[in-house]
């Protein structure tokens, strides 16, 4: 038995040592963590476990309370002789009680609430690492651009370079240069562009994220296939999924509370015990004493509403569920997809760039014109920017599978027994 929980302790920290690798063309492992579990979201469902947890030990303790009764007073009385009277007293302790099914209605109520409250803190972290996630890459493309088109001016500045030479050697006629630096020029406006959408890019992603510090260059790393059927990926994904773990404590809640409605209408009594001095205390008067309401149809109008809420809250987790079948097959599909796609991308950036540079040696010895060189370059520099682009989609719909299935970036919140 020793070695089992041996084993399984060592087990535990290789995975947890293998989830909490750096990855690359990702930001660190410790800055994302520090960064979800400061977000406002998060911090705001935190708040929200802690208002369930109250709820829970007002359910459990009742909303029912002692109350004291008191009274003071004189009876008088009229004969032939005159007035007499009698100062008299009492005092009454008593407190309704909840039949013995709603007390374990009203815990399990409680222990949803609780449960609903641990599955939103999850959920809110997951939505946090997808919005983080999506302005990583989205600052990566920006990156990206940016490179290509600082590669392509200097590029043409090379090739204006080379237009020049010819020039003095009698070559090429003197247009050319003017085509070569209005080139040069456009890659140089379409290089500021770029430039300024990576800044902005990268002000969103500190704004939200200020935890997440931006390297000095952007990393990229090879996509890779995605491994297993969209059946496999579904029942990881659903699993492990804090929404729908959301919606079904609601919708148990829900019913719960259905439930309570039902046991509603049969109304708790009050017990109450009562001591009482007459006469001027020649005489006492002790006892137990109840009520019970009599019920009307506003306890069965609201254990109908109840039910109707329940079915709501039903209905609400099957509509959740379509929406999660979907979001998973439109995640699954497009990692496979772009993988694809970037070895397209790749395949064609690898023969044009090698286009472009026979096609600029071909000028260099005056075999080809400069309309047919600048084409070239334009042609590799589109297909450049169609595989960083492609490249940046895949890896970002395969970390987005891999996200929803819980292998990136690992919740903190279950580790620590949330």
């Amino acid at each position: 038995m020793k070695k089992i929980h041996l084993t399984g302790f060592l087990l535990l920290g290789v995975i947890s040592q293998v989830r909490a690798v750096d990855l690359p063309d990702l930001p660190p492992h410790q800055q994302v963590d520090v960064a979800l579990d400061s977000h406002v979201n998060v911090l705001n469902a935190r708040s929200q476990l802690q208002i369930e947890k109250v709820n829970q030990r007002k359910r459990e303790s009742g909303e029912y309370e002692f109350t004291v009764r008191g009274g003071a007073y004189e009876d008088y009385y009229f004969n032939p002789g005159g007035k007499e009277g009698y100062r008299d007293w009492e005092v009454a302790i008593e407190r309704p009680f909840r039949l013995p099914h709603k007390m374990f209605i009203d815990s399990e109520i409680g222990a949803e609430g609780v449960a609903r409250g641990e599955n939103g803190i999850g959920d809110a972290r997951h939505e946090a690492s997808r919005t983080l996630l999506q302005l990583w890459f989205n600052w990566q493309r920006e990156r990206a651009q940016l490179s290509q088109w600082q590669q392509q001016v200097d590029i043409l500045s090379q090739q204006a370079t080379m237009t020049e030479k010819r020039i003095k050697a009698g070559d090429a006629p003197r247009m050319e240069l003017n085509q070569v630096n209005a080139a040069t020029a456009l890659a140089g406006i379409a290089s500021q562009q770029a430039r300024l959408r990576a800044e902005l890019a990268a002000n969103e992603l500190s704004r939200q994220f200020s935890a997440v510090k931006l390297p000095a260059e952007a990393t990229t790393a090879q996509p890779q296939t995605i491994n297993g059927e969209l059946a496999h990926w579904r029942q990881i994904i659903l699993k492990q999924n804090h929404e729908l773990g959301l919606i079904e404590a609601d919708t148990r809640q829900q019913t719960k509370l259905a439930e309570r409605a039902r046991a509603d209408r049969l109304p708790d009594p009050t017990l109450g015990l009562r001591y009482a001095s007459q006469l001027n205390n020649n005489q006492r008067i002790s006892g137990v004493y109840f009520s019970i309401p009599l019920p009307s149809g506003q306890r069965s109008a609201t254990a109908e509403n109840a039910m109707l809420a329940a079915q709501i809250a039903a209905d609400r987790e099957l509509a959740v569920r379509a929406r999660l079948d979907a979001d998973i097959f439109t995640a699954y599909t497009r990692a496979v997809n772009n993988y694809q796609i970037w070895q397209q991308a790749r395949d064609a950036g690898i023969a044009l760039r090698q286009n472009a540079e026979l096609v600029a040696r071909a000028y260099s010895l005056g075999e080809s014109s400069l309309g047919e060189t600048l084409v070239a370059r334009r042609q590799a520099l589109e297909a450049s920017l169609a595989e960083s682009i492609a490249r940046l989609d895949a890896n970002e719909a395969r970390y987005r599978l891999l996200l929803d299935a819980h292998q990136l970036w690992v919740d903190t919140d279950q580790h620590k027994g949330h």
